[in-house]
């Protein structure tokens, strides 16, 4: 059923809520305005983005562009950076939207949805992995998905829940706000930059349609054997218990994606025997060999448990832990002459960040190694304040005074393991 009547929700109340839930210390848009400045604004007249919004008038700015690192070596990724008042705006109208399409997403769709994690989709696909004792996994890389992703197509899903004339208009002035970028203003055809707050939600609304529905409810159905799906925004990865069955879905993927503009990345998208090494494994295609995968940060791979069964373990992914280091280094370089107790804090603060995320069951080898190179960091960053240095000895003494907390198991979830 569709909705025609929702912007009535939207209220100043509503848009209250929306600046208290956007995140405040973001990059500024292309205006420069911070949400200091826009909430003295909104005091002053908290009427004004509401009947802009409501009457059409409402104009909505260009993204400014900027690029983060993305994998290893030079790559990066685009991301729009929104003006504040248009993330404000954005949110109010995704919390309407969400209370729709939480009703249609399946329990297999993690990414940036109320209530739910990357820690959650991990451990459905051990649980899951783990009953089938081993299996074939479609591991899948869109092809710059957010760039990609066809405004008409998007707005055809939309309509299919949501009609309601203000909302649509608004989805489509973000969509064609345009990209502002070393001074220029550029329209794509395509794409919904990341970085904006609705664009997430859109991503999930397009890939609902295209990917989870599809699996569903034309896939499983054909399948011999047992398969699911696990999906973290656009990063998802496929399990099969039978390896006809994953041969056939790899091959039918790219056609149905090409159907709504999308396309798998040939060189990283690629299927993945993966199970424990109990003598030959049998497969139409002998070069291949029980493998590992990278999914959501972590090398996931088949190995013994202390007690000898095979279990599925995670480590932090090789060009993950590389880049963390490397932020670190950028930042002890930047901080290098604050005093030390102001950079204990915040360091403190980043080792706590990281074992929080990959803090995983059988990760301590790789949160142990974050631990040790972060600390030789920033010892090296420190014995370049003075003619003096930083020897061990003296960077010891310090520790004892400033000591940085060391790894911690945050998510223990292992709760059975296959037979030895």
């Amino acid at each position: 059923m569709a909705f025609t009547s929702l912007s009535h929700y939207i209220d100043i109340e509503w848009l209250q809520e929306a600046y208290r839930l956007t995140r405040k210390r973001g990059a500024p848009g292309i205006d420069g305005q911070t949400a200091e400045e826009y909430a003295a604004r909104l005091e002053e007249n908290p009427q004004s983005p509401l009947n802009r919004a409501k009457s059409g008038m409402y104009r909505a700015p260009p993204v400014r562009r900027a690029h983060i690192p993305k994998g290893s070596g030079s790559e990066t990724r685009p991301i729009g950076i929104p003006t504040f008042e248009d993330k404000v705006l954005q949110r109010a109208v995704a919390m309407v939207m969400e209370a729709i399409y939480e009703q249609d997403f399946k329990d297999f769709s993690y990414g940036f949805r109320p209530g739910r994690s990357a820690h959650e989709a991990l451990q459905a696909f051990w649980e899951q992995m783990m009953e089938m004792g081993g299996g074939w996994v479609l591991e899948v890389d869109i092809r710059k998905f957010f760039d990609t992703l066809d405004h008409g197509h998007i707005q055809e899903l939309v309509r299919k829940r949501v009609r309601d004339g203000v909302l649509l208009r608004l989805i489509g002035k973000w969509l064609n706000a345009g990209v502002m970028e070393d001074g220029s203003v550029t329209h794509p055809e395509a794409g919904t930059p990341q970085g904006g707050v609705v664009s997430p939600l859109l991503a999930n609304i397009y890939l609902h349609e295209v990917l989870d529905r599809w699996f569903e409810t034309d896939v499983q159905p054909r399948l011999k054997g047992r398969a699911f799906l696990i999906r973290y925004a656009d990063d998802f990865i496929v399990g099969f218990s039978s390896e006809e069955d994953a041969r056939r879905v790899s091959e039918v993927l790219p056609k149905r994606f090409g159907r709504y503009g999308l396309t798998p990345h040939p060189e990283k998208t690629r299927l993945v025997p993966f199970r424990p090494r109990r003598g030959k494994l049998r497969s139409v295609d002998s070069t291949l060999e029980p493998g590992s995968f990278d999914f959501l940060g972590f090398t996931h791979y088949w190995g013994r448990s202390r007690k000898g069964a095979w279990v599925i373990k995670r480590k932090t992914a090789k060009g993950r832990l590389g880049r963390a280091l490397q932020r670190v280094a950028e930042w002890c370089r930047r901080v290098l002459h604050r005093p030390v107790k102001e950079q204990h804090h915040e360091l403190s603060g980043k080792l706590r960040g990281h074992y929080a995320y990959y803090g995983l069951t059988g990760n301590g080898a790789s949160l142990s190694r974050f631990f040790h190179e972060v600390t030789k960091t920033w010892r090296k960053w420190l014995a370049r304040r003075s003619q003096r240095g930083m020897d061990w000895e003296r960077f010891n003494r310090m520790m004892r005074a400033f000591p940085l907390p060391t790894p911690v198991v945050i998510h223990s979830y292992q709760r059975h393991a296959a037979k030895p």
